[in-house]
């Protein structure tokens, strides 16, 4: 699999950008958080690393990108040990407070959906945040098969995401 192939390829779920609001129903669902820092130099630290693949970097994920900094339509691709993860950046978010990305999965993904890599600042205790937010659903028969591993694996790396800024 080549970043050069998966231009033309569709996304492999109708519901795009649902990680900004309501996860859409058939889906596994992931929302989790934690406190990374506090203060805003902190918030702009984490905010450029997230939007450079910091999430997966640091999480030990290998990534293999079009753009350095994640872009609308940026494609990617994610290894978890042998296994490659094919995506396309949906949305971006660049606001005061609030900064990140969402990818969908494409065809050769295990799994089928959208996670979405945030950083945000509460000014009111100055907290500065690690997002992550997902739907899922598995795509393969292999990630079928192996379910209970695959939802360890999908829990784990999570964590190490939310550690990893």
């Amino acid at each position: 699999m080549k970043l050069s192939d998966l231009a033309v390829l569709p996304l492999t779920y109708s519901e795009v950008g649902a990680t900004a609001g309501t996860l859409p129903a058939g889906y596994h669902h992931v929302q989790k958080s934690a406190v990374i820092g506090r203060g805003r130099a902190r918030f702009e630290e984490a905010g450029a690393a997230g939007m450079r693949w910091g999430m997966l970097r640091g999480a030990g994920v290998k990534v293999e990108a079009t753009t350095e900094v994640a872009a609308v339509g940026s494609e990617v691709i994610v290894g978890v040990g042998p296994v490659q993860a094919p995506c396309r950046v949906v949305y971006v978010v660049d606001e005061p407070d609030r900064r990140g990305f969402a990818y969908g999965t494409l065809p050769g993904h295990a799994e089928s959906g959208e996670e979405l890599f945030l950083v945000r600042y509460d000014p009111a205790t100055e907290n500065v945040l690690a997002v992550v937010t997902a739907f899922s659903r598995h795509a393969t028969w292999w990630s079928r098969l192996g379910s209970p591993v695959t939802s360890l694996v999908q829990r784990v790396v999570t964590t190490r995401y939310l550690k990893a800024l």
